[in-house]
Order: C-alpha cells, then structure tokens, then sequence
C-alpha cells in the first residue's frame, strides 16, 4: 500500500481528497501547518524521515487572492519558498510530488482553452507566487505531476455556490459576466488526481471542471438547480473593482480528465441539501 502525505490537508480541498485517497486503497498522512509547516525546511525533513511518504500532494497555499497584492512576502514565502521546500524533501526522500496550482498563471487574454504547455504571464502576485511554485517543483524533481484547477468549490470552505445562496435573498444581486472560467468541484479535482498518479506521465495537466461559463453563468445556474428565483443581473469586472487584477479568459482544456461542471455542480447540491 502506497503511503501519501498531504499538506493542507484540512483545507477545502484536502477535506475531500483525504477520503478519497483511502477508498482509492491509499495509506493516507494528514498534515496541515500545526503538524507540518511547509516554511520549515527542519520541520518538513523530521516529518518525512519518519513518515517516509511514496507520494505526496502539495494542496496547501497561500489563497487570498486580493490579500497577496498587499502582503507579497508571505505569499511569496508560503507559495513559492514553501513549495521549494517541499519539492527538496521529495527528491531527497524519493517521492513523487503532486502540486495543486492555478488558472492565475495565465494572463487571461487568450483566445481559445489553455493547454499545459501554453505559455503563461501571471497578472496578480498570487498566481506570481504559484507560478514560481510551479518552477520550484519543475526545477528540482523529474517525478512530479502539476495540477491546475479554477474556480474551486467543496462543502468544507467558503466557496462561490454557498456565498451566492446565502445572497439569494438580496432586491438585486450583480455579478461579473466578462470573467470565463470553469468552475471546479473539490470531489471531482479528487478523482482527477487519482486517475493521474494511476494513469499518466509525469508533467503538467489541467484539472477543472469541463466546459466553462461566467461568474453569472455560473450564479445563474447555482439558482436554477437550487430553485431559487433571484433577481441577478450581469456587471462588468470594472464595476466591482478589487486590488488583484482577474483574467477576463480563464479557459483551461482539461483534455477530458473532468466531467462537465454542471453534472458536477449537481452532485454537489444534492449532497449539499443531505448534509
């Protein structure tokens, strides 16, 4: 039985991808900064000397999008740095390394799905830092696997869906329609990560959900599976100014690796209203 260490491994994604891994037949570590620290290089080399993890799956981040624009050190210090730290201790000990990354890494202005190798020019200071995540695990290891994903979604963190339904109630409620994206389930994310460390080669591959609509798009269908009746009307990004600059296209070609994102988002309401 092959052993995995996660990191973050009680953040939205990790809440999901934890049990999955189990029922996947994986002997399954769980870290999250109080057991393991990922600035630490002393730490992170204690844990891994007596855990001795044949894979493990980098999922914790620095995240606040907006925050890092004003707080670039520590972002730069937990997404890049960090990850550095982990990658060394993977070659080090021999494992193979998972990295969970971002749309971020593009600028937003293409035409047409990214695909892995496209070239990428971050615009903001977070999708910066996980891009020289990226390069620290590109650098250091030849086993490695890099994950990108977007507009993430679980039952376990604060997330777009659960931020629109508890806004359902609102006279009028805008939301952005010049982003496009594709919205991400955590569980499918999961199952993508798996068929990946089971399946493919190692390299870069791009985990989100399949098809892609607007931050509208997406509130417009998260109230019609949900049956509410919402008086939502499309605005500009200019309209809702934030410190981070967003890519208009955020567009990833997932190659398949992930169902459409409505089936998905279906799965989630309805384990949503069981929980």
């Amino acid at each position: 039985m092959k052993k995995v260490l996660v990191t973050g491994a009680y953040g939205m994604l990790g809440e999901d991808l934890c049990p999955v891994l189990e029922d996947n037949g994986y002997n399954v570590f769980e870290t999250d900064v109080d057991i393991l620290d990922i600035t630490k290089p002393a730490n992170i080399d204690k844990i891994f000397s007596i855990e001795k993890p044949d894979i493990v799956i980098h999922c914790a981040a620095y995240t606040n999008v907006d925050k890092a624009e004003e707080d670039f050190n520590t972002a730069r210090l937990i997404n890049a740095e960090g990850t550095e730290n982990i990658a060394k201790a993977c070659k080090k000990y021999d494992a193979t390394m998972v990295y969970i990354s971002t749309d971020y890494v593009f600028n937003g202005q293409g035409k047409k799905p990214y695909k892995p190798l496209d070239k990428t020019a971050p615009l903001n200071n977070y999708g910066l830092t996980k891009w020289e995540g990226e390069e620290a695990v590109r650098n250091n290891l030849e086993k490695y696997y890099i994950c990108r994903t977007s507009w993430l979604y679980g039952h376990y963190g604060k997330n777009f869906v659960e931020t629109m339904i508890s806004l359902a109630n609102k006279p009028e409620l805008k939301v952005v329609d010049d982003q496009v994206g594709c919205p991400t389930w955590t569980v499918d994310l999961s199952d993508a990560i798996i068929k990946i460390i089971k399946n493919k080669p190692y390299g870069t591959y791009h985990t989100c959900g399949g098809g892609s609509t607007s931050w509208y798009g997406f509130a417009e269908e998260i109230f019609n599976q949900a049956g509410l009746n919402v008086n939502l009307k499309p605005c500009t990004t200019e309209e809702f100014p934030r410190p981070a600059k967003r890519p208009a296209y955020s567009i990833m070609d997932n190659d398949g690796l992930l169902r459409d994102w409505k089936e998905a988002l279906k799965d989630y309401m309805a384990q949503r209203i069981e929980v």
